[in-house]
């Protein structure tokens, strides 16, 4: 292996890091301006922010505006919509679920892109790390807690969320051999820029708000111009938006989907303690008992990627035949 290919390797993972750490902000920022503006408001100018980054900074240093060609345009829209679809159940879920809740059932992701990596790219893995995709969804029923009295529905949002971002993420290490990061990132935020223009033309007049139900609120709330004070924050979104985009299509495109999909578990961690100091929001007996099956088992994964010496592909997708 030559010595430029051996100094690739780690970039893989320090981008998910990085992502990690853009998205957190995202969802910290996102639960903080819920209760005053619409959702696809939020969204639509956290997108045309952050496409705006993407085409003034990151594709010119990605070599020009020639890298948004391409002839994957149909598979584009597909992983844009499935991002849609998981940004709006998660943030709808976040809007009534304490941070850490809600962070913590939607990170049965890794385990789920793992899996449908072995049904949908063909990539293997063993038993061992089968059963732990098993135990990570044991610690979801642990928080979701179905049938019971202390059944909340709204968690059921985070884990659609989470199928939509598998599902995403798997298209990503399926076109990411052709496509580059800063391709990826723009038509996502293109995605994003029109179905939220169109959710704003048709909803966010505010006639059918609920204002009794606080997640149909933030769904169908009007549209008005945000005060100046929180255009800060709206301009931190756009810059996390772009950023942990184009990293975590970076990290997708860069290494297997499931050496890298367990490193977002760190976003975890964060989520306890932003919501303990931002939001007061203490996790419960049962939600930290499912955040360790959940960490354990995508921990568990990732140390027997290693330990298998699975090594990730620098430059396209690769199953494990």
């Amino acid at each position: 292996m030559s010595q430029a290919l051996t100094h690739r390797l780690p970039l893989g993972p320090l981008s998910a890091v990085i992502a990690v750490i853009f998205f957190s902000i995202n969802d910290a920022t996102i639960k903080f301006l819920s209760g005053d503006y619409a959702l696809h408001q939020i969204v639509l100018i956290r997108s045309v922010i952050g496409l705006a980054i993407l085409l003034a900074i990151i594709v010119p240093l990605q070599g020009g505006f020639g890298v948004l060609r391409t002839s994957r345009f149909g598979m584009h829209m597909l992983r844009g919509f499935c991002v849609v679809a998981a940004n709006t159940t998660f943030f709808l879920g976040l809007a009534v679920l304490p941070l850490a809740d809600a962070v913590a059932v939607f990170f049965v992701s890794p385990l789920l892109i793992t899996a449908f990596s072995v049904l949908l790219l063909g990539e293997k893995i063993g038993p061992r790390r089968l059963l732990a995709v098993g135990f990570g969804m044991v610690g979801v029923l642990v928080m979701v807690r179905p049938g019971a009295e202390g059944f909340n529905a709204a968690l059921l949002l985070p884990i659609l969320a989470a199928v939509a971002y598998a599902l995403l993420h798997v298209l990503t290490r399926k076109i990411g051999g052709t496509e580059s990061a800063a391709t990826m990132s723009v038509y996502i935020q293109l995605v994003f820029v029109v179905v939220s223009a169109t959710v704003g033309a048709t909803l966010g007049h505010g006639a059918w708000e609920d204002k009794g139900v606080e997640m149909l609120a933030f769904l169908l709330r009007s549209w008005h111009i945000p005060a100046a004070a929180d255009w800060p924050l709206l301009v931190l979104l756009g810059v996390a938006s772009a950023g942990g985009g184009f990293f975590i299509s970076q990290a997708y495109r860069l290494s297997e989907a499931s050496l890298i999909a367990p490193l977002e578990y760190a976003a975890m961690p964060i989520a306890v303690v932003v919501g303990i100091v931002l939001f007061n929001e203490w996790p419960t007996p049962a939600s930290w008992l499912g955040m360790v099956l959940i960490i354990g088992s995508g921990l568990f994964v990732f140390w027997r990627e290693t330990k298998l010496g699975d090594v990730p592909a620098p430059e396209r997708p690769r199953s494990r035949r």
